[in-house]
């Protein structure tokens, strides 16, 4: 097998060749690593080497397929988990991370960690630690965070697809950014531990970025399901996820909404995404409804999602140095100033804006009684350039100041949190719902901009509906192919 014959198959078909003998797990292995050396360099998408021993034998749903994990949440038992973090670069992980056992059991071969930004913190991939990720589509631009290494590393070829995880966008963004699947499922469907039983409480679950989405279904199979260290025991179906891939999903009601009270204009190709998507259901015989407003405070959960997100960091930040006896040196600039905004939030308007969760539920559980999906651009711009949201020079020695002399806290005074707002969340103000609800949604690649760079959309679902979800990807995808697409890198 040649490099165009391993790229043009998905990890299901790849692992249906090893379960017939047509090849072996090891030749698969080498011509991932030989890809990945040949385009690492120029993507920077994986970081970190597993020591992977094929066995051209082993048993498992995905058997000898190649296979990447991200470098956060993703523990490997001896490897440092770096969470893109200085700070964590030389601390081994104890035991396999709950999702990367299931991986290993299915028969996948991880032979590498990949690229992400600080502690998965903001929707590009350019931390300090590592340097930036880069989208093969075009390598100036971003290919999304915080699963951007992964996203990358599936889009160069080196993988079929490869392990994300979500805690705002972070599976979806990437794959938007570089025309893949990324499926955020609903919260509690996949396993968080054992190291900690729900992340940031049930707003980020483990999933992967992929080419098609059965690989993204029979993926979803081998991770989903509860453990016995965590929170909850998921309700699953009784059929396999892979079993929705070509069922018809019947005629559905979406309603679709583009503009946004954080971006109140997206770009041209956010609509253009969305257009396209429309055209394509109304054919399949659905019923698409443009929504005059969103169907929730969109400006209010943003707030929320944000003031809970820094007080997250603040706590990653004390942990780290608890645990390594890291100084605020090994943290970068931007993440300070986040946990400085994090310890200067109250108490109770954390537990506010946790509690105020329920009602964006609420309103959106009302908007499911009339609608069974609701279609949003993945995106509100084109994938960023890389650098483009650095601070400017004068912000930079601002927050330096403030945080040296120890009152970092009075950032909330200044236009860097305004700045950061807006360049955060600015062209992803769409994913966040799904997290702060617990509800799953899909981004899919039906949109390529003007300029070749993949634009995708996102459909939220009620909870229960990630099989939804594929019925309906799976019939766009049949409809608009996009496997065959291959970035120029």
């Amino acid at each position: 097998m040649n490099f165009d014959e391993y790229r043009s198959y998905d990890a299901t078909g790849l692992a249906k060749l090893v379960a017939d003998k047509q090849v072996t797990a090891s030749e698969l292995l080498t011509l991932a690593r030989e890809r990945a050396a040949a385009v690492n360099p120029r993507i920077n998408a994986i970081v970190r080497d597993v020591p992977a021993q094929p066995v051209d034998d082993a048993g498992g749903a995905f058997a000898g397929v190649p296979f990447l994990i991200k470098d956060i949440a993703q523990d490997y038992a001896g490897l440092p988990t770096s969470q893109g973090s200085r700070a964590w670069m030389s601390t081994p992980a104890a035991e396999h991370a709950t999702v990367v056992q299931r991986w290993i059991d299915a028969g996948l071969v991880i032979f590498g960690k990949t690229n992400l930004p600080e502690f998965g913190a903001k929707a590009i991939t350019e931390s300090q630690a590592w340097g930036p990720a880069r989208n093969p589509w075009n390598l100036h631009h971003t290919p999304g965070g915080s699963s951007g290494g992964s996203a990358a590393a599936v889009a160069a070829g080196i993988v079929p697809c490869a392990g994300a995880n979500d805690g705002g966008g972070s599976t979806r963004i990437p794959a938007a950014c570089c025309g893949l699947v990324g499926l955020k499922p609903g919260r509690g469907l996949t396993p968080m531990g054992p190291a900690t039983g729900e992340a940031q409480h049930g707003a980020a679950v483990q999933g992967v970025v992929s080419r098609t989405v059965r690989d993204t279904a029979a993926m979803l199979d081998v991770i989903c399901g509860g453990e016995s260290s965590g929170p909850y025991l998921p309700a699953v179906p009784d059929s396999p996820y892979l079993s929705a891939v070509g069922q018809d999903p019947g005629a559905l009601r979406i309603g679709v909404r583009v503009p946004s009270a954080i971006n109140p204009e997206p770009h041209r190709e956010a609509f253009a995404a969305v257009e396209a998507t429309v055209r394509s259901l109304t054919d399949l015989g659905h019923h698409v409804d443009e929504l005059s407003a969103a169907p929730y405070d969109d400006a209010a959960l943003a707030r929320d999602f944000l003031l809970a997100w820094f007080v997250h960091l603040a706590w990653d930040v004390d942990q780290a140095k608890r645990h390594t006896g890291a100084g605020d040196a090994s943290f970068e600039r931007d993440t300070l100033i986040m946990a400085a905004l994090g310890r200067a939030t109250k108490s109770v308007d954390y537990v506010d804006a946790i509690e105020r969760r329920h009602q964006h539920t609420r309103r959106l559980s009302t908007y499911f009684e009339s609608y069974d999906l609701l279609l949003t651009p993945t995106l509100a711009t084109p994938p960023p350039t890389i650098g483009e949201f650095d601070l400017p020079v004068a912000l930079q020695h601002a927050a330096d100041g403030l945080i040296k002399t120890r009152v970092a806290r009075l950032l909330r005074y200044t236009n860097i949190v305004d700045d950061m707002v807006d360049k955060n969340l600015g062209w992803v103000p769409y994913t966040q719902l799904a997290n702060l609800t617990g509800r799953p949604a899909i981004s899919l690649p039906l949109h390529w901009t003007s300029g070749g760079l993949p634009l995708g959309v996102q459909f939220v679902a009620p909870l229960g509906g990630e099989s939804l979800l594929i019925r309906l990807a799976a019939q766009l995808e049949q409809a608009n192919p996009w496997c065959d697409r291959i970035a120029p890198l």
